[in-house]
C-alpha cells in the first residue's frame, strides 16, 4: 500500500524541435518515489496559484528537483518559490536536491557561487557528515555524484540554515533549517544505486520528531 503523496517540482526545457518549453522530469524519480511506497505528484511551473493548486492534494512531503540554473526560467523560480512559502506555512517536509538545495539557500537569504574548477562537474567526491547533528547515524563519509558547477560556501548559507555535510573542498554539501523541516543536498539521490543510504536520508527527512 502506498502511504506517501510526495510533490515533486520539474524542470523546464526548451525543445527547439517544437519551439516551447515543456516542463520535464527524469524517470529516475518515478523510479526512486516507487521503491520507497510513495506516489509523485508532479507541479508544473507557470500555474498563478500554487497554493490552490497545492490544497488539492493532501501531501505528506515534497521534493523540489534538480536542473536548471536559478535565474534561467523566471517562472520556475517563482514556482519553487511559492512552494516554500507553502509548505513553510503548513508545516510540510521539503526535501531539496541539487537545484532545490540552491533554491532553498537564495530563499533564506543565502548565496549560491559557480565553481572556477570543474572539480564537481559529472564527477563523483566524498562527503564528511558532521557529528555535531542527528544525521551523524548515516556514518562519517560516502561518495556521491554531482552533476553541475555550483557551490555554497559556508559563509554564504541562509538565515537558520545549518550545513550537515562539506565536500573535501570545504564547500557545503548538505543543509537543514533549524525550525522548519526542510533538507537540502547537493547529490543526486534518485541516480544513485545506494539505496540503503538513501533510504536511511529519507527517514531522516521524513521523521518529523526533529522539527520544533
Amino acid at each position: 500500500m502506498v502511504k506517501n503523496l510526495i510533490g515533486v517540482s520539474l524542470r523546464v526545457e526548451n525543445v527547439q524541435k517544437y519551439n516551447e518549453k515543456r516542463d520535464t522530469i527524469s524517470h529516475d524519480w518515478t523510479k526512486f518515489l516507487t521503491k520507497i511506497n510513495s506516489y509523485p505528484i508532479l507541479i508544473p511551473n507557470g500555474i498563478e496559484n500554487i497554493q490552490n493548486f497545492l490544497e488539492r492534494f493532501s501531501l505528506n512531503e515534497i521534493i523540489l528537483s534538480g536542473g536548471d540554473n536559478i535565474g534561467e526560467f523566471p517562472e520556475r523560480d517563482k514556482t519553487e518559490i511559492d512552494i516554500l512559502k507553502y509548505a513553510i506555512k503548513n508545516r510540510i517536509p521539503v526535501l531539496g536536491v541539487c537545484r532545490g538545495m540552491q533554491i532553498i539557500n537564495t530563499f533564506f537569504g543565502g548565496k549560491v557561487i559557480r565553481s572556477k574548477s570543474e572539480d564537481h562537474v559529472a564527477k563523483p567526491h566524498i562527503i564528511s557528515f558532521l557529528n555535531n547533528n542527528c544525521f551523524n547515524k548515516l556514518g562519517t563519509k560516502i561518495t556521491v555524484n554531482s552533476f553541475h558547477n555550483n557551490l555554497i560556501l559556508k559563509d554564504n548559507l541562509g538565515q537558520d540554515l545549518e550545513k550537515f555535510a562539506i565536500a573535501n573542498d570545504n564547500t557545503v554539501e548538505g543543509i537543514f533549517h533549524k525550525t522548519f523541516p526542510i533538507i537540502g543536498v547537493m547529490w543526486h539521490p534518485e541516480r544513485d544505486n545506494n539505496l540503503k543510504f538513501e533510504l536511511e536520508l529519507m527517514k531522516i527527512y521524513q521523521n518529523k520528531l526533529l522539527w520544533k
